[in-house]
C-alpha cells in the first residue's frame, strides 16, 4: 500500500492506541527510511501538538560521520525538532562482528537516552523484516528469532516501536521522492563484507524476481512465529508457577515434564533471570546430566553467558563469573568493599546494639575463605567450623568460598550478614557496626 502520513498514523494507532498523548523520539540516521519517518511524524506532531524529538547515533566508523551528524541536526532544526547526537567510541573485541558490535552499542546508547515512558521509533520497514527472517533462519534460530523484529517492545524506561514494518522500501522511496526529501546512503550498507549487505545485494533481488510478495509473506510468517512464541511463554509461565521456589527450579518437577516442555520452561526461566539461554544442543545434553545426577552430585551446565547448578533437588541459574574466589583489598574504601563480579558490595553501618562492637571492629578488614575458619555465633555454645555452619544453613557450595569474612586483626568476627562471633557482638545499647551486604547473590 502507498505510504503517507495518514497511513503512518493508522500504523501508530494499531501499535500504540494512546500514542497522541505520549512523548516521541525518532531514531534518525539520515538514511531514506528514517528521513521518511522523521518528516511524516513531524507532520502528525504539528497537527496534534505531540512532543517529538530525534536522536542520532554517531558510531564514528566513517570519516564523514561528524559531518553526517551535523547534517541530521540541521535537518531536524529546519523541522523545528530538537536532535541530540550520541557519539560512540567503537572498540570491538577481537573476532567480534563489527556489525553486531555497532548494533549493540547503538541500542545501548539509545536505551540510555530514552526518557521515562517515551516512545522511540525505529525506521525498520518490511524489507528489513524480510532480511531479518532470512538471517535468523540461516542461523538456525528458534521461534523467538524467527519472529524477527516486534512492532512494539519495552525499551529501557520507555518503548521501542517500529511503525514502518507494514511498508516496503520502494513505497517509502516513492513518497520521499514525491515530497522532495534528501537523504544520504551509508556506504556500509553496500559493503558486501557484512552479512546483511551481502544478502540485500546478492539474494533478495533474485527472491523478489521469483516471488514479488516475499517481503509481505515473510512478515506474515514472522507474525505467526511471534504468536507461537507467546503461546510457549504462556505454557512456560504455567509450568514455572508449579516448579519455581524463590527463583530456584525443582528438579523433580522438571523431570516430570516432557523433554519439549523441559527445554521451554528452562529457556523462559533463564530469560527471567536475565540470562541468554545456551544453544539447543547444549541444553539437550546438559539438562539430561542435571536431571540424572545423584543427590550428592554437583553437576553443572556452563556456557558463555552463565551456568546452571544443582543442589538439594533444585536448579540455580548464575551469571558467568571468574573462576576461584575473588581478591578483596584489606582496606575499606568509603566504608564499602566491592566484592567482585556478581557478588555485590559490603559495608558496616553504624547503629546501636545489633551488630559488631564498634570499638573493636573500627579497623576491620575483609577476606574470603582460606579453609579452617571457625566462629562462635551463640554465647555459651561451642565454636563451629564455618564449613559446618554453611552445610547446616544450606548455603549452596559454590558460594561458600565467596562469603565476605570480616576480620579484626587475625580473628574472624563476622561472616557476611549471616553470623557474628559472640566475642565481637555489641552489647545492648552499645555503639555497633551492622554488616550490610548490598546486591547479595542467592545463597540458599
Amino acid at each position: 500500500m502507498a505510504f503517507s502520513a495518514s497511513r503512518l498514523a493508522q500504523s501508530l494507532a494499531a501499535q500504540d492506541p494512546g500514542w497522541r498523548a505520549a512523548r516521541h523520539c525518532i531514531a534518525y540516521s539520515g538514511g531514506l527510511d528514517s528521513t521518511v519517518l522523521l518528516h511524516a511524524f513531524a507532520a502528525l506532531a504539528r497537527e496534534s501538538g505531540t512532543p517529538l524529538r530525534a536522536l542520532h547515533v554517531d558510531h564514528g566508523l566513517q570519516p564523514q560521520s561528524r559531518e553526517w551528524a551535523k547534517g541530521c541536526a540541521d535537518a531536524c532544526a529546519r523541522l523545528g525538532i530538537d536532535c541530540a547526537v550520541l557519539r560512540l567510541a567503537m572498540d570491538p573485541a577481537r573476532g567480534e562482528s563489527l556489525e553486531a558490535a555497532a548494533r549493540a552499542a547503538r541500542y545501548g546508547a539509545l536505551r540510555a537516552a530514552i526518557l521515562d515512558g517515551e516512545r522511540l521509533h525505529a525506521a525498520h520497514q518490511a524489507d528489513d523484516q524480510f532480511e531479518t527472517v532470512l538471517m535468523q533462519l540461516l542461523r538456525g534460530a528458534g521461534l523467538p528469532g524467527l519472529a524477527a523484529m516486534p512492532p512494539r517492545a519495552p525499551f529501557g524506561p520507555g518503548w521501542l516501536l517500529r511503525p514502518l514494518l507494514g511498508f516496503t522500501r520502494a513505497e517509502l522511496a516513492a513518497w520521499a521522492q514525491e515530497a522532495g526529501l534528501v537523504w544520504r546512503e551509508d556506504p556500509m550498507n553496500a559493503d558486501l563484507r557484512f552479512e546483511r549487505a551481502w544478502l540485500r545485494a546478492r539474494v533478495l533481488p533474485a527472491l523478489r524476481e521469483r516471488w514479488p510478495a516475499a517481503a509481505t509473506t515473510s512478515a506474515r510468517s514472522a507474525r505467526h512465529a511471534a504468536e507461537a512464541s507467546r503461546l510457549l511463554d504462556e505454557v512456560a509461565r504455567d509450568d514455572a508457577a508449579r516448579l519455581l521456589d524463590d527463583g530456584r527450579l525443582s528438579v523433580a518437577g522438571l523431570a516430570a515434564l516432557s523433554p519439549e516442555r523441559q527445554s521451554n520452561v528452562l529457556r523462559w526461566w533463564l530469560k527471567s533471570e536475565g540470562l541468554r539461554a545456551p544453544p539447543a544442543a547444549r541444553i539437550a545434553c546438559g539438562l539430561a546430566d542435571l536431571l540424572r545426577a545423584r543427590d550428592d552430585g554437583a553437576p553443572r551446565l556452563a556456557w558463555e553467558d552463565g551456568e546452571i547448578r544443582r543442589y538439594r533437588g533444585r536448579l540455580y541459574a548464575l551469571a558467568a563469573r571468574p573462576a576461584g574466589a575473588p581478591a578483596v583489598a584489606s582496606a575499606c574504601t568509603d566504608s564499602r568493599w566491592e566484592l567482585g563480579a556478581g557478588l555485590g558490595s559490603f559495608r558496616l553501618v553504624e547503629g546501636t546494639g545489633a551488630g559488631l562492637c564498634a570499638r573493636r571492629a573500627a579497623r576491620a578488614t575483609l577476606r574470603f575463605r582460606a579453609g579452617g575458619e571457625s566462629l562462635k555465633p551463640h554465647p555459651g555454645r561451642p565454636r563451629k567450623r564455618l564449613k559446618d555452619l554453611c552445610q547446616e544453613a544450606g548455603i549452596v557450595p559454590w558460594m561458600r568460598d565467596r562469603l565476605p569474612l570480616v576480620y579484626v586483626g587475625e580473628e574472624l568476627a563476622a561472616v557476611g550478614d549471616l553470623w557474628i562471633d559472640a566475642g565481637f557482638a555489641a552489647g545492648e545499647g552499645s555503639p555497633a557496626l551492622m554488616p550490610v551486604w548490598d546486591g547479595r547473590p542467592r545463597l540458599f
